[in-house]
């Protein structure tokens, strides 16, 4: 029997509230709003049906994807030759464990997850309410703003790895800039436990409202992209190197330098693959040459070599 048939029939048997989609363009699941069809991607159900899926995939000689929200991803815009585990539409179960913890499940975004902490008169988590992806993505490259970060508030995390799940807590995390002790591992971020204190409900959401404006008005939400496409150097900021290369506006094809701010690549409507790669690739290229300094990728790519 075909592998995929195979894991439909396990999939339905053993999860039977997950979402399987059979030839499925990635595109649909990605911010950048690229990337081509994979010959299947699953919603699992629960934490433990991503588990339970994985390691079918696992078993069965295959490695698959493992998503969030699609944030901070650009894939392939051809057929690509593996599974995805989207965690973003099911496994998102939040809940309090004492007055000032939360644990929560890895699909949840940082948006849900901050209107959850407002609600229940909890800050800490202003920050990452303008942060569109999944709690699990937001770990594992500790996702940050405004002088905020997932450094200062998760206490725990409960991850899937080769021989099991396992624990990490605290110092364990080894948080750094848009760096955690998963980041160099294919492990799969299942849950955390975030810590903040107790506030204001009206004052917490009255930061929040701030922030969001400051993203408004600087950041190019209304078009698609991954964010912002570039790490921070150790000798300035990205956007404003490219800035200073004259660079506001470069566009290959569909897509482009934004306008706004030019540490996002953003998407004119048609762009594909290589064009965002071409873009990427004088950027870098460009400021190489006039700061000596190189840019590494805040965003990750997926090509059809992906192997986990």
């Amino acid at each position: 029997m075909d592998i995929y048939l195979s894991a439909e029939k396990f999939i339905s048997d053993n999860y039977p509230g997950s979402v399987v989609l059979k030839d499925e363009p990635l595109k649909k699941h990605t911010s950048f709003k690229i990337g081509g069809c994979v010959p299947m991607l699953v919603i699992p159900e629960s934490t433990q049906a991503i588990c339970g899926i994985y390691k079918f995939f696992k078993d069965n000689g295959i490695t698959p994807l493992i998503i969030g929200n699609g944030t901070n991803i650009l894939a392939e815009d051809c057929e690509l030759p593996f599974p995805v585990i989207k965690t973003h539409g099911k496994a998102e179960c939040v809940r309090l464990i004492s007055e000032t913890e939360i644990e929560a499940d890895c699909g949840i975004t940082l948006a849900q997850l901050a209107m959850f902490a407002q609600k229940n008169g909890l800050t800490g988590m202003e920050f990452a309410h303008g942060i569109p992806g999944s709690l699990g993505g937001a770990v594992y490259m500790n996702a940050g703003a405004y002088g905020g970060e997932m450094a200062h508030i998760v206490t725990k995390t409960t991850a899937l790895g080769e021989n099991g799940i396992y624990e990490v807590f605290g110092d364990e995390h080894d948080f750094s800039y848009r760096h955690s002790v998963f980041s160099e591992k294919s492990d799969i971020i299942l849950s955390s436990v975030i810590k903040l204190e107790k506030s204001n409900k009206d004052e917490i959401l009255a930061t929040m409202d701030e922030l969001a404006a400051k993203r408004r008005a600087s950041q190019p939400l209304n078009m698609p992209s991954a964010g912002s496409t570039f790490k921070r150097p150790a000798n300035g900021y990205a956007a404003a190197m490219i800035d200073q290369c004259g660079l506001k506006g470069y566009t290959v094809g569909g897509a482009q330098v934004s306008e706004k701010h030019a540490g996002f690549v953003v998407n004119c409507g048609n762009a594909a693959f290589e064009d965002v790669m071409d873009v990427i690739r004088h950027v870098r290229e460009t400021v190489k040459e006039k700061f000596d300094t190189y840019l590494e990728t805040e965003v990750k790519i997926i090509d059809r070599n992906y192997r986990g």
